[in-house]
């Protein structure tokens, strides 16, 4: 029985971290799926996941192949059976779509030859620009239930509640993305005919003569005008779109369930991924999580997972990993874990040309950061690459092949095409070994936090839609995306981290929002903000909340229409807006109790009439304010309304103004460290450290101001990330702290990965500690200090002897 409880994945009862790997079966020999599966093996997964392509196993109409009878390697029963015998877990992920850079993104070519009218049209009529289609189309949903038919048949009898190994299934891939990335939001005959029955639902009839000056009735003169929206709407139009968006996307996920279901698929979490980081960094991802959190907090059953292409982990990256899991947790129903089913791994060399070469440290980073923040689920994607057979039908395309990737495809995976381990590979086995050696505790551990929260609002993200030829659609969208992110997350969320919050985010948009929960919030603040969201917000701060705003305070609604709800309660008037230029520089000047740091330039300040409040900021040579402190009802508002720099101080400051202080810290003044600490009810816990910079640093760490590790410097080596245990019951005693990581444990040895030149490993244990010469052990009642006699850059491995 799987079960999704408490924000982990109870497989017969027990708390399961999941590590699995992504093998594509259809792109290996048959003969090479072991090969594959020993090296998953190696490195300490223990699940396999693939994709299933509908172009593979039905070239034709009617003529389905998943048992290998036209080309072996397509036995999909085969497979998963030898994974099974292999003790290992199965992901199954059958589309339609499933992208993977298959032709059609794995939809057979003769599903757009039988339908054309599910091929989209976007703005001002013009063809799609890729290979996406009306996903709500009779004709096409018709056929992806033909498709679920006969995959159910092998997959049913094989998941884990009948006995099999299946205990994931992921409907469709990626759903919305291809639209979102050509700006082509699928404007068939179709959906907008769809969308006028939503918007008639939606909205009383007079809000709707008001929000659209055109007959809905009259389907071509709608048609046209939604096609080409003209100013006088288009602000209502990229609203009411996005919306409508993420509500077909809910009913399509929920078809496919109720495909797999109608054929026995019942029981297993079904997974929806959510797509959207790109050129290494996470400021798009939320749109993925804007257009698809109503599809997987529809209904128990789902869990959603991330897509992480993130190359390396660094100082510049770090908060963009940690921001995309807090923002995934905050729109989570009460049980939902944090899973990721897209987790890239590898070396980058994704073109063939080895450029974008990660460092070792990449995959171990990310992998240690989403473990400590919950994430219950990770497939490394891709874990070994294949080829691309040619399809028998001749496509006369350049290559005839499944995919457009050549024949070989997975030049970046830690298996390569032809079974060779890259340079990533042992790194990325030693982070899964060692999570795997303490996965039944840490799959029932949660992230520890310090009062505070960062905002998240979905309809900040809502942007993927945007008519070229609006001047108000692209102010509002170029404004939203000017604040809810870089400037956000670069600055804010990364002081934050460097100073030693631990935080959490809360969906500000859709979920309560008290003080009792949410002591201090910090929110990045577009110029646009829905009057809903603005009174919720001022009546959390007369409650007693604490805001830090960064960004712009808010003189607009979501559809462009005048709204200052939130200014008028900070008793404050906009002036006008600042921008550097090439002869105009301009400069912030702190005062009140900012005062006493340096003048900085920054490139953008909106200014105010700050009236009763504590300036903080002005601009330089003139009385124009922006930052401010200012008092609502009991509540407290810094507002920084200005691009300010990332000057940890000044944040500090800030933080200690609002009455939060973090309460794990460092003493490290090169700062460059990301730590937090997980634990479980028993009082468990982890102390989890990555050091994102090339040379090592030495570090006191504190709790609750009391030194920790009995005071002992903490090496931390260049790119290094540790998971220190404290209080951790093992079989042969509890383990008081380690500087040294557990790989192993067992009644009689504890293996140990060590990380210092000198590692001290404190036990409470009844049982005697065998004596060795790889260590001294000193005792004082049932507390046993172990020092090593290793250091960890010559021998990094140390079994602890218990009798």
């Amino acid at each position: 029985m799987i079960e999704i409880k408490n924000k982990q994945i109870m497989i017969d009862g027990k708390p399961e971290l999941l590590m699995c790997g992504e093998i594509h079966y259809y792109r290996l020999d048959r003969g090479d799926w072991q090969d594959r599966i020993d090296k998953l093996k190696r490195s300490g997964c223990n699940a396999v996941a693939t994709y299933v392509p509908w172009l593979c196993h039905e070239p034709s109409e009617g003529e389905f192949d998943l048992t290998g009878k036209t080309r072996p390697e397509l036995d999909l029963a085969a497979y998963i059976d030898l994974c099974k015998e292999n003790g290992l877990y199965f992901f199954v992920r059958p589309g339609p779509f499933i992208m993977a850079e298959m032709k059609n993104e794995g939809l057979p070519y003769w599903v757009y030859e039988k339908h054309p009218e599910i091929i989209p049209s976007g703005w001002d009529g013009n063809p799609a620009t890729t290979k996406t289609v009306d996903y709500l189309a009779p004709g096409f949903l018709k056929d992806v239930r033909n498709w679920y038919k006969a995959v159910m048949e092998i997959v049913t009898p094989r998941l884990h509640t009948n006995g099999g190994n299946i205990i994931a299934f992921q409907l469709d891939n990626e759903v919305g993305m291809l639209s979102w990335v050509s700006n082509c939001p699928d404007l068939t005959d179709h959906l907008l005919q769809d969308f006028r029955g939503w918007l008639k639902n939606h909205y009383e009839s007079s809000t709707l003569l008001a929000r659209y000056p055109f007959d809905l009735n009259d389907q071509e003169t709608a048609n046209s005008r939604f096609r080409s929206p003209q100013e006088e709407f288009a602000g209502e139009l990229l609203h009411d779109i996005g919306y409508y968006m993420r509500n077909r996307f809910a009913r399509y996920i929920a078809v496919l369930r109720e495909y797999a279901e109608e054929f026995g698929v019942r029981d297993i979490p079904f997974v929806v991924n959510i797509h959207g980081t790109g050129g290494g960094r996470g400021f798009t991802y939320p749109i993925g999580i804007s257009q698809l959190y109503e599809s997987y907090t529809q209904a128990p059953g789902y869990i959603s997972g991330s897509d992480i292409y993130f190359g390396d982990l660094d100082m510049n990256t770090f908060q963009d990993l940690y921001l995309i899991n807090g923002f995934m947790d905050s729109v989570h129903l009460e049980d939902q874990p944090l899973t990721s089913v897209e987790f890239n791994c590898g070396d980058g060399n994704f073109g063939n040309t080895y450029g974008g070469r990660y460092d070792p440290s990449a995959v171990d980073f990310k992998t240690r950061m989403c473990v400590a923040q919950g994430n219950r689920l990770i497939n490394y994607y891709l874990f070994a690459g294949g080829k691309n057979y040619r399809l028998d039908t001749e496509l006369k395309d350049g290559n005839d092949r499944v995919a457009f990737t050549g024949e070989h495809h997975g030049f970046a995976a830690p298996v390569g095409p032809e079974g060779k381990l890259n340079y990533t590979y042992p790194k990325m086995a030693s982070v899964i070994q060692t999570m795997m050696a303490v996965s039944d505790k840490i799959a029932a551990m949660n992230e520890e936090h310090d009062e505070v929260s960062f905002a998240f609002i979905p309809d900040y993200y809502m942007t993927e839609y945007r008519y070229p030829a609006s001047k108000l659609m692209e102010d509002i969208v170029r404004n939203l995306e000017a604040n809810r992110a870089s400037g956000s997350w670069e600055i804010m969320a990364r002081s934050m981290l460097l100073l030693g919050y631990r935080f959490t985010s809360v969906d500000i948009q859709n979920r309560e929002l008290t003080p009792v929960k949410t002591k201090v919030l910090t929110l990045p603040s577009a110029r646009y903000m829905s009057a809903g969201i603005q009174k919720k917000l001022v009546t959390y701060l007369n409650e007693g909340g604490r805001i830090l705003l960064y960004g712009e305070v808010p003189m607009f609604d979501m559809d462009g229409k005048p709204c200052t709800i939130l200014a008028d309660a900070l008793g404050v008037k906009e002036k006008g807006i600042h921008r550097d230029s090439g002869s105009y520089f301009l400069s912030l000047q702190a005062e009140n109790w900012a005062a006493g740091r340096p003048e900085v330039r920054s490139h953008f300040a909106q200014v105010f009439d700050a009236g009763e409040t504590t300036p903080i900021l002005k601009v330089y040579g003139t009385d124009e304010v922006c930052g401010f402190e200012a008092r609502v009802g009991d509540g407290t508002a810094v507002v920084l309304s200005t691009a300010y720099p990332c000057d940890l101080t000044f944040f500090k400051t800030i933080f200690e103004q609002l009455g939060v202080t973090p309460k794990l810290v460092h003493d490290c003044e090169e700062h460059g460290i990301f730590m937090t600490s997980t634990a479980n009810e028993e009082g468990e816990r982890f102390i989890h450290l990555l050091n994102l910079d090339g040379f090592d640093k030495t570090v006191h760490i504190y709790d609750q101001g009391e030194v920790m590790f009995g005071g002992k410097e903490i090496v931390l080596g260049r790119k290094e990330g540790l998971m220190l245990p404290v209080q951790l019951e093992a079989e042969a005693g509890k383990i008081v702290f380690s500087t040294a990581e557990i790989i192993g444990r067992s009644e009689k040895v504890i293996e140990f990965r060590l990380t210092q030149p000198e590692d001290i490993i404190v036990f409470e244990t009844e049982r005697e500690i065998l004596s060795s010469d790889e260590y001294e052990v000193t005792s004082i009642g049932n507390q046993k200090t172990v020092i090593s006699r290793k250091h960890s850059r010559v021998d990094d491995q140390l079994r602890v002897l218990f009798a």
